[in-house]
């Protein structure tokens, strides 16, 4: 594997350099992404108990309906997002405060998991000889999200997870807020000299993403 990606890791959008291909690729990665994040909470939740029928935000298969505005913008900001918030009924759980934490880490380990996918299809490619800059991005972005994941802001992993152990009201009101304080830090960390978030969270997505690729 080359020392360096043909893509930035996280990856940033720039109208100033911004190229057709890169726009494509990122797209790309994105749906993948939000796709195996919601379903792989949607399976846990599932198999841990959670099986009430007819849930109109599980097991349909098409990224497009996991997109969240605002997760979205926050890709296009600040190279991180989420997947449309899945509604999980921890009452339905033998241990809710456990299998709450179960589900919603299926998310970002699945994002891991496909990383790993990707850049297996990128040493495949790269040994024949192809130029494999979507799979490059697909192992990026999700290697990107899952770290971001982290950050104890819902809907994020450990945001969902926080908000478990909150009262009710605090709850709701944290639910509510994290979206917005989420594209909010985004924002920040872009415009700030030297970022807020991203000097802790960076470098732990490079080390992730050369590992994957064994770079």
């Amino acid at each position: 594997m080359p020392a360096h990606p043909s893509w930035p890791v996280p990856y940033f959008l720039d109208p100033r350099t911004l190229a057709l291909d890169a726009l494509i690729s990122f797209v790309l990665a994105i749906l993948f992404a939000v796709l195996v994040n919601a379903e792989a909470q949607a399976m846990a939740a599932a198999l841990l108990g959670d099986r009430r029928p007819g849930a109109k935000d599980r097991h349909h298969y098409i990224a497009f309906l996991h997109l969240d505005v605002l997760g979205t913008l926050c890709f296009l900001v600040g190279g991180f997002g989420w997947a449309k918030p899945l509604d999980i009924d921890a009452t339905r759980f033998p241990r809710p405060f456990l299998y709450t934490i179960l589900a919603r880490a299926a998310g970002p380990v699945a994002n891991v998991l496909l990383a790993n996918i990707a850049a297996s299809l990128v040493a495949l490619m790269r040994w024949f000889g192809a130029t494999p800059l979507v799979f490059e991005m697909v192992v990026g972005v999700n290697v990107t999200m899952a770290v971001y994941n982290l950050l104890p802001l819902p809907p994020l992993a450990a945001g969902e997870v926080a908000a478990f152990l909150l009262p009710p009201q605090a709850s709701w009101f944290l639910s509510r807020l994290g979206p917005f304080a989420l594209l909010g830090l985004a924002l920040l960390d872009r415009l700030t000299p030297g970022g807020l978030v991203s000097p802790y969270l960076h470098p732990l997505v490079h080390s992730l993403y050369r590992y994957i690729l064994g770079g």
